[in-house]
């Protein structure tokens, strides 16, 4: 089976997770640092390592090759949502530079770590450029989406498009709303899942109206989430392969359209990983190849 880092859709079979005790830590990091990361409320240590052992479960059941991240001096408990520190392409990895200067340190850390593990780095997005990975996402192998948002600017835009555009891929920018502000976790990845070549998972109320218009020109599907199922994080869907969703439980009705659209659905308790930090399985993992 051929291999590529560029797809959000394909047979995941290499993923680099952050387990919940590797970024919480202790009960004592999570009261100290909850209130200031802007989580809901604050996360319960043992039940998060419960739910995260879950999780992981299902990762591997579907058969993809896992790496797992280490804890980290000056790290916060919000290391646990990986894939913002990186962006996966065939060229190698695009090391990030982040929006939430809390989450400042995570970059060099999980460079640090591919190297390691012999995971080539493409390059890195430098001050004043900020850039994190879950504004970004491959529509198909020579496409990326990128939203322009509080946390992704536009020297980090223009560097990731020096990066790529030489190689042949076309960067597609979403200019993405004020919404709640700049302390809230907004990314493109929001209101945007691809769970297959011609279907996305989409909150159409807050997505650009130039942007969608160019995923239905493109050929997507688009199943929408209701009103009362975005904050729940509906539109937070993992691809495990084409129409293999992996969603947190909660949400019915986005999970109904799924299912109608096509779609083997497999949900997971994430309340203390997932909805008190607001960040849903895309935020939990980076994967690094997808089947084509």
């Amino acid at each position: 089976m051929s291999q590529t880092a560029h797809s959000e859709f394909g047979k995941l079979t290499k993923l680099v997770i952050k387990p919940a005790v590797q970024a919480f830590i202790s009960e004592a990091k999570v009261h100290q640092e909850w209130r200031a990361l802007n989580y809901l409320q604050k996360p319960d240590f043992a039940l998060a390592n419960e739910e995260y052992e879950k999780f992981e479960r299902v990762l591997k059941a579907c058969g993809t090759e896992l790496i797992r991240l280490h804890s980290g001096e000056g790290l916060s408990i919000d290391s646990l949502y990986c894939r913002d520190a990186s962006i996966a392409t065939d060229f190698g990895m695009i090391i990030c530079r982040m929006g939430k200067e809390a989450r400042s340190r995570e970059p060099e850390a999980q460079k640090k770590f591919l190297v390691h593990n012999d995971i080539a780095i493409l390059g890195e997005i430098i001050a004043p450029g900020t850039l994190e990975g879950g504004d970004v996402a491959w529509l198909d192998n020579k496409t990326l989406a990128v939203g322009h948002t509080y946390r992704t600017n536009l020297e980090g835009i223009a560097q990731l498009k020096t990066m790529l555009e030489p190689k042949g891929v076309e960067v597609v920018v979403a200019e993405l709303p004020h919404y709640k502000g700049p302390s809230d976790v907004f990314h493109l990845m929001s209101i945007l899942s691809p769970v297959d070549k011609d279907l996305a998972v989409v909150y159409s109320p807050l997505m650009p109206i130039a942007f969608r218009n160019l995923l239905l020109e493109r050929g997507f599907h688009l199943v929408e989430v209701p009103e009362e199922e975005f904050d729940s994080m509906g539109c937070n869907v993992l691809a495990l392969a084409p129409r293999q969703c992996l969603m947190v439980e909660g949400n019915p009705k986005t999970e109904k359209r799924l299912e109608e659209a096509g779609c083997e659905v497999i949900t997971y308790k994430g309340q203390e990983i997932s909805v008190k930090g607001g960040g849903g399985p895309t935020c939990l993992t980076r994967p690094i190849l997808r089947g084509l």
